[in-house]
């Protein structure tokens, strides 16, 4: 049987993978779906737009004056261009704390420019190159508001860990004593649920006044987080990045959201709908593709829209001399509720 991600080297399919997809309502109804709609999955960093809840949600944006573009951040795997780092740097600054006080790791940033630079100048790699400082920096900001420990900020124990949880339950309508927990990469807890409930989360990001069953206070603070991401999806991924050239494409439309382990989901403001998807062997190199196809199979968005995202629908394969040898392509029908 053949497998909905096809990698083709020249005319021959050289690899494939396994993808599952959920496509939900804004009530919350399972609309269309491929493989395991119901398939348990690490959000990983399509989290992050949860995670940063809390600091909406305790008035910190006015209390520190931060800017939408500072909220984006919060939500984002950012490439580690100097427009992040730099962002990063002043949010600390507002709240009087240093760089060191992130506990997010570090590693070669996405932006190979910015890394070459680094080199050259004799510098070595610090935790503003993450691509989860902003996120940790937006938990320390949610900290310190709250008056909380911010040595602590990252353990599962922490309050502000255990208020994301409290918000993951309520956004995704999965009982929260069956959210299983684990470490993400960058050190904090990361939160495992189904994958149509993911796509819930994402549906009410999207379109929040959908959600009758929340307070205004909760609608309004997801909105000022989408309306953040959308504006400002540069701080979400960075240049030249998939969710980047989504939202970009579709402007204030289509709010989205990628994470390690193949995961990306996106919600769309026009209609409500929400959608997980999952490859299945953590492949991200699936997922764009994947998502590219549901837009088109669900009809979200027009011809001209899809052509300037044709490189994430149809990847090319690209040898070292940056020649395109292959490809690789959608090959999947959702099944339709």
């Amino acid at each position: 049987m053949m497998k909905p991600i096809q990698v083709y080297r020249g005319e021959y399919i050289e690899s494939a993978h396994d993808v599952h997809i959920a496509v939900v309502s804004a009530k919350g109804d399972l609309l269309a779906y491929y493989g395991e709609p119901s398939r348990l999955t690490f959000a990983r960093s399509s989290m992050k737009p949860f995670q940063a809840l809390p600091i909406v949600e305790s008035g910190a944006m006015d209390a520190y004056n931060l800017t939408e573009q500072e909220l984006a951040l919060f939500c984002a795997s950012h490439s580690g261009e100097p427009m992040h780092r730099n962002t990063v740097a002043e949010v600390l600054q507002k709240i009087n704390l240093e760089e060191n006080d992130l506990q997010c790791g570090t590693h070669i940033p996405t932006d190979i420019a910015s890394y070459n630079q680094l080199i050259k100048d004799g510098g070595e790699l610090s935790p503003l190159y993450s691509n989860c400082s902003g996120k940790h920096a937006g938990m320390l900001v949610g900290s310190v508001n709250q008056n909380m420990d911010v040595d602590t900020y990252r353990e599962l124990a922490h309050p502000y860990q255990q208020q994301i949880i409290d918000i993951i339950a309520a956004v995704s309508d999965f009982d929260r004593e069956q959210i299983a927990t684990s470490v993400d990469g960058c050190g904090v807890p990361v939160h495992r649920i189904p994958l149509q409930k993911l796509a819930l989360a994402f549906s009410r990001l999207a379109n929040p006044s959908s959600w009758g069953e929340t307070s205004q206070e909760r609608r309004d603070s997801l909105e000022q987080i989408r309306d953040a991401m959308v504006t400002y999806p540069e701080m979400v991924a960075g240049t030249k990045r998939f969710d980047t050239d989504l939202m970009k494409a579709y402007g204030n439309r289509i709010v989205a959201k990628g994470g390690a382990e193949g995961v990306h989901c996106f919600g769309d403001k026009e209609t409500g709908v929400g959608v997980a998807v999952k490859v299945d062997d953590g492949s991200a190199r699936g997922t764009n593709v994947a998502s590219m196809e549901v837009l088109h199979q669900l009809k979200i968005g027009d011809p001209s829209i899809w052509d300037q995202l044709e490189t994430y629908h149809h990847a090319p394969v690209l040898n070292a001399r940056e020649e395109k040898i292959g490809e690789i392509r959608p090959e999947f029908e959702l099944e339709r509720l």
